[in-house]
């Protein structure tokens, strides 16, 4: 009867000392988890884009391109590269969302078309505007554009929201498939 005399019931909102530093280290992991995932997210998201803006850099603005008579549905060259980093900022994000659920271990070919498309998109702006071989700039911008469909495919497979992300990236290049071959006969 002793023992049971040192007992009492608890309330409902009295914490035990134990709960309360369960719930503290809880918080504290998920607060840490919170920040590893938002400087994943930042790299994953920055390095394509200032990968990007150094393509765009060592590409140069062509002044070919800018003097050149075109059809008036042509986006002007600023235009061109602001759309090419937010093209960037969007894939690095899909990309992120397939390597947060484990998408680039369960299905390793998305990881090479996300690579492969990403190559082709930093050689596009110094093959037309740097070296001005819009022929060669389409055969590129052909083989992003495959990239693209094969990697949103492989993406919607792992993460449907990732797939849909790359859907402005597609359409954008194909936009730009259009205006690389008008830029052939200019």
């Amino acid at each position: 009867m002793d023992s049971q005399s040192s007992l009492k019931q608890r309330t409902r909102g009295e914490p035990t000392p134990t709960a309360s530093k369960d719930n503290r280290s809880r918080r504290d992991k998920r607060m840490a988890m919170a920040k590893r995932g938002f400087r994943s997210l930042a790299v994953a998201v920055s390095l394509p884009v200032s990968l990007s803006l150094l393509s765009i850099y060592l590409g140069g603005s062509s002044n070919s391109y800018a003097i050149s008579s075109k059809p008036f549905w042509f986006p002007p060259l600023w235009a061109l590269h602001f759309t090419t980093i937010a093209s960037s900022f969007l894939m690095g994000l899909s990309a992120w969302l397939v390597w947060a659920q484990g998408g680039f271990h369960k299905k390793p070919m998305a990881a090479y078309l996300y690579l492969t498309q990403l190559a082709f998109s930093l050689a596009w702006d110094p093959i037309v505007f740097g070296f001005g071989s819009t022929r060669a700039g389409l055969i590129v911008c052909l083989g992003m554009l495959v990239a693209l469909l094969g990697c949103s495919s492989a993406f919607k497979q792992v993460n449907p929201i990732a797939g849909d992300v790359m859907k402005p990236c597609i359409a954008w290049n194909a936009f730009l498939a259009i205006v690389n071959f008008k830029l052939i006969f200019i």
